[in-house]
């Protein structure tokens, strides 16, 4: 019978009241951010009368958990850096050389005289002047010097690898030493520049690492990549060096272990300084603005205990020289040491400003960078296209939700309110759980939500499906509601798991916007899967308690498709099948000539993305721009017709220069200078700059997740099925996939990042109707066992046609909202993802069942019938 338990129904009331009390903060946006700013400046020390009208916009016994608002709808600036994390051996082994040298002095009668010798590589080399028959003894001193490596990864083994070469000792980093060396380094950066932008006082700041040496930091609020990196690319390495002596020339000889570095304040002098330093920024535990005893801008200092040991030993040892302050390979002050410095403590003093005191206390208290970076990619988003972005995204998820509630409604009556109802719990529980993991959302994540709307209605849909077909046969409305649940439930069960795959998928290989829409879809996925079997069916049970109706789902007032189809889908498959195959030789002929129109995702470069009052003009913008001799530029004019405020928005593509890695930063900025002279109100909304390491790094991760997502396919659907089945669904899958990189091709539209994501969904959505009806092929396999292979596909495709048909349809609504409305940031993704609908309809229909017609299925459970024996010769008779 219909029923459902106590425990059960509160249990699900009890999980959509949670999810949606934690989405509900999200309806009160500004409010809410304004109590969470003024908590968080409560735990920071601020007096709570100072905030107190901002704690009191929110009660504080709600959830206040917020959606993060990602760069393109809040606007702010976005750095992928690299670590230079080989430039830390070579420090590393300098550092060394005072240690070795103070070693092998000692041991003078037995190894004589040594020198340190000048090296390019990531090694240290000391000759033996006088006794060279010594060198292994000598070896054998050093290798004393050694520590074990500080990491689990290298237990057991020694930091450093001792070996000689003819009369001299050569010192580098064990390979156990590298990874730990490189594993603390990237932490150190991470944590330096966590510090720095928190001392800058920026909201939801996202920086996290990123593979083995990389850090992706995204500031929302900050005016430029060019501001944020000010910011953080300051190494402000602070050293106190011994002074050698003092020069005029800058290419004088420094001789071994030793640097030439340029004064601050004094142009035109040089010191030659010792490279080993006697102290290090590191060893600084506080920094502070001051004044000198003349009251001019300086900073204090004090250094931890080990550094306040070393710097008054080296004090009271050389009183009399001069020592060298250096900060970032410049020398900032060259003192003479006039006495014993005990406690650590000292000032700094230079040619300061008081802003410029105060920044570099602040730099100084977050540390130094332990090794430089490379920003491999940049990206600058206006806040007035983030505004925009927001209102596109608004209204077409509210365009995409009406549309899909009047047609469910139109298509199930009462039924449809259920999976209304269901859908918009389903949106709420979307939003609170992104509220409770604290995710960002970007735009293609607000896309994700969208097809999620379009795709969640396919579980009801299924059900509902379902139950009208076994209303013709079971003993009951009752009845026919549970055998409609029990049997869609394979159907929901595999469907959304091949979708889920590809979600998963795009979130382990994919970065920044994508895994957004990554974490949008593979949530969706899992609330849609929620409301269908549970909510919608809780509904429906309440229902048919209170109405116990004659009869569900019997008519209704709109229909794609008729009541009983018995339409022969295999009768044509050679033309279907040919229609396929002059597409893909069209597709492969169109990549083959042209290629594809890669965008500066996959080719590195720079886009800027402007917007002026009066009409683009691309010769005047062209024009301004030739003067420059940047190659081969291009501009072309955007035109959202949904959008007064859009028009007159023009994207300029500036590839790297010839010899170097990116577009520099100079550069942009003369393009800027050039457009602004040309254009005086023109305004620049965004700006795109990504590496060629990261783009040629984005193609084969690209190649990589579309083969990972059809492989991981190809073995779920052969373990849920059989081979047969697998590889007719791997084959409509690359026939979806080569025609939609066909239509890119061929009518040249931008391909980027958000195509690898629009193309994995079109495989996660293809599968998804191919297996609704492979489940139903199966189940009527077992059912009709004397029925030919193709007699059993027709019947299946006829039965689940209505299904297949409906939820294109709803997805294909809300995505055509999000094409319309969405603006021209996501149309190349949406764009793909409507064509990835209609092909992957099409496919799943005539590709996939025909390549199981051709295989035959092994039928384990029954004896084959005689007539069996060449079905797909019978199909076309």
């Amino acid at each position: 019978m219909l029923q459902i338990d106590l425990w059960k129904r509160l249990c699900i009331w009890g999980v959509v009241a949670l999810g949606l009390l934690l989405a509900v903060p999200n309806g009160f946006y500004p409010r809410v951010e304004a109590h969470n700013d003024a908590v968080t400046a409560v735990e920071a020390g601020t007096d709570p009368s100072e905030v107190a009208a901002d704690l009191s916009l929110w009660p504080s016994w709600m959830p206040s958990g917020l959606v993060n608002l990602g760069l393109d709808l809040r606007g702010g600036a976005h750095l992928l850096a690299e670590v230079k994390v080989a430039e830390v051996y070579q420090s590393r082994l300098e550092g060394m050389w005072p240690e070795v040298r103070d070693l092998l002095r000692d041991e003078r009668d037995s190894v004589g005289t040594i020198r340190l010798q000048p090296t390019k590589g990531e090694e240290l080399v000391v000759r033996l002047n006088e006794r060279p028959g010594q060198v292994t003894e000598a070896a054998t001193l050093v290798r004393g010097l050694a520590r074990p490596v500080t990491s689990l990864t290298g237990a057991g083994a020694s930091d450093i690898e001792v070996t000689t070469r003819g009369d001299s000792i050569v010192v580098r980093l064990s390979e156990a030493e590298k990874r730990a060396t490189d594993e603390r380094t990237v932490r150190q950066a991470l944590e330096i520049i966590r510090r720095r932008i928190d001392e800058v006082g920026t909201r939801e700041p996202t920086i996290q690492r990123q593979g083995s040496d990389r850090i992706l930091i995204q500031v929302p609020g900050i005016g430029s990549a060019a501001e944020l990196k000010a910011i953080i690319g300051t190494t402000a390495q602070l050293t106190f060096q011994p002074v050698v002596s003092r020069t005029s020339n800058k290419d004088e000889r420094a001789g071994a272990g030793n640097e030439v570095l340029p004064s601050l304040d004094d142009e035109g002098v040089y010191y030659i300084l010792e490279t080993a330093p006697v102290v290090t920024g590191e060893e600084l535990v506080d920094a502070q603005p001051d004044f000198d005893q003349n009251g001019r801008p300086a900073v204090s200092f004090r250094f931890n205990p080990t550094g306040a040991r070393s710097f008054g030993d080296y004090t009271a040892e050389n009183i009399g020289n001069p020592f060298a302050i250096v900060l970032d390979d410049e020398v900032i002050s060259a003192p003479v040491i006039q006495s014993h410095i005990p406690g650590g403590s000292g000032i700094i003093t230079g040619n300061f400003s008081v802003e410029e005191s105060t920044n570099l206390a602040v730099l100084l208290r977050a540390g130094a960078l332990p090794a430089g970076l490379e920003f491999l990619e940049e990206r600058t988003v206006g806040p007035e296209l983030g505004a925009d972005s927001i209102e596109a995204g608004e209204l077409a998820c509210i365009v995409a939700f009406v549309l899909v509630l009047a047609y469910m409604f139109l298509s199930y009556g009462i039924f449809g309110i259920f999976a209304n109802i269901a859908l918009v719990i389903n949106v709420g529980l979307i939003f609170g759980l992104l509220s409770l993991i604290g995710a960002t959302l970007t735009l293609p994540g607000i896309a994700g939500i969208v097809l999620t709307i379009g795709m969640a209605v396919d579980a009801n849909v299924l059900v509902f499906e379902r139950i009208r077909e076994e209303m013709k046969t079971a003993k009951g409305p009752a009845r026919a509601i549970e055998l409609g649940y029990e049997k869609a439930l394979s159907a929901i069960t595999d469907a959304n798991i091949t979708t889920f795959i590809t979600a998963l998928i795009l979130f382990a290989m994919g970065s920044g916007p994508v895994r957004g829409f990554a974490i949008t879809l593979g949530l969706g996925i899992l609330t849609s899967v929620f409301t269908a079997i549970f909510v919608t069916r809780l509904i429906v049970v309440m229902w048919f308690e209170r109405k116990r109706p004659k009869s569900v789902l019997q008519g209704r007032a709109l229909r794609l498709v008729p009541q009983e189809t018995n339409w022969d889908f295999f009768r044509r498959w050679k033309l279907s099948l040919g229609l396929s195959a002059v597409l893909i030789v069209i597709a492969a002929g169109s990549f083959g000539v042209q290629g594809l129109n890669y965008g500066i995702d996959f080719k590195g470069g720079t886009t800027i993305r402007t917007q002026s009052e009066q009409s683009v003009d691309i010769g005047q913008y062209r024009d301004a721009i030739t003067p420059l001799e940047l190659g081969d530029v291009s501009i072309t004019e955007v035109f959202d017709p949904t959008f007064a405020d859009d028009e007159n928005v023009a994207m300029i593509r500036i590839q790297a220069q010839e010899g170097q890695e990116a577009v520099t930063p100079e550069v942009i900025v003369q393009v800027e200078e050039a457009l602004q002279d040309a254009v005086p109100d023109i305004e620049f909304t965004s700006v795109e700059s990504v590496g060629p390491k990261v783009s040629g790094e984005l193609i084969t991760t690209a190649a990589i997740a579309v083969v990972l997502a059809i492989g991981a396919v190809l073995i779920y659907i052969w373990l849920r099925f059989e081979w047969q089945f697998a590889v007719g669904a791997v084959a409509a899958l690359v026939h979806d996939v080569v025609l939609t990189i066909g239509v890119f091709s061929e009518l040249q539209i931008q391909f980027d990042l958000a195509i690898i994501a629009a193309l994995l969904t079109i495989v996660g959505y293809s599968l998804n109707d191919t297996v609704v009806v492979f489940d139903r092929v199966r189940e009527n396999l077992r059912k009709y066992k004397k029925l030919q292979l193709s007699e059993v596909l027709n019947l299946s495709i006829n039965e689940t046609l209505s299904r297949t048909m409906m939820t294109s349809v709803t997805t294909l609504l809300a995505l055509l909202a999000l094409y319309v409305l969405g603006g021209d940031v996501i149309r190349g993704f949406v764009f793909a993802m409507i064509w990835g609908v209609i092909v992957g309809t099409y496919s799943s229909i005539f590709v996939a069942s025909t390549i199981l017609l051709w295989l035959g299925v092994k039928r384990d459970w029954s004896k084959p019938d005689a007539n069996t024996g060449n079905q797909f010769a019978n199909v076309d008779a």
